[in-house]
């Protein structure tokens, strides 16, 4: 799907109704070949921001969560739009995925890269979630923090 909206991104459209529908197969599909795409052309994301926003806040499906966080960080945000993407991953931090926690604390790296004022409590997020998370989440965080510290 997603090499099918990179040669005709009309079709972009199609995944957003896909986020939609009842069907949790259909969301998982529609959310990674949304996230696939958009690592190329963040730019097919901007149109639906706020549908994105509210489906990324909406959800409780784990999979479509792992793919929110990659996404929402790709939508060119303002600090306002940052707090409300923060507060929205924080929410996913309570579940029980280490998969959709490791990709929250990349989400906060790269929001931290691009807002300094919310800089200090990202960094502190990700430091806890390194302290306190699987053997995965802590290799993760350790490299996010050198990252981030660069």
């Amino acid at each position: 799907m997603a090499s099918d909206v990179l040669n005709d991104p009309g079709l972009f459209h199609v995944l957003i109704e896909g986020l939609n529908i009842e069907n949790p197969i259909i969301k998982m599909r529609a959310s990674d070949a949304m996230e696939k795409a958009s690592i190329e052309h963040p730019e097919y994301l901007l149109p639906f921001k706020k549908q994105l926003m509210e489906v990324a806040n909406n959800s409780e499906q784990k999979e479509v969560r792992w793919h929110m966080a990659q996404i929402l960080p790709r939508l060119n945000l303002n600090h306002k739009e940052n707090i409300a993407v923060i507060d929205i991953l924080l929410t996913y931090l309570s579940g029980n995925s280490s998969i959709v926690n490791t990709f929250v604390m990349q989400a906060f790296a790269n929001i931290a890269k691009t807002d300094e004022k919310l800089r200090p409590s990202l960094l502190a997020h990700i430091s806890e979630l390194t302290t306190e998370g699987t053997p995965a989440m802590k290799a993760r965080g350790k490299k996010l923090l050198a990252e981030l510290k660069d």
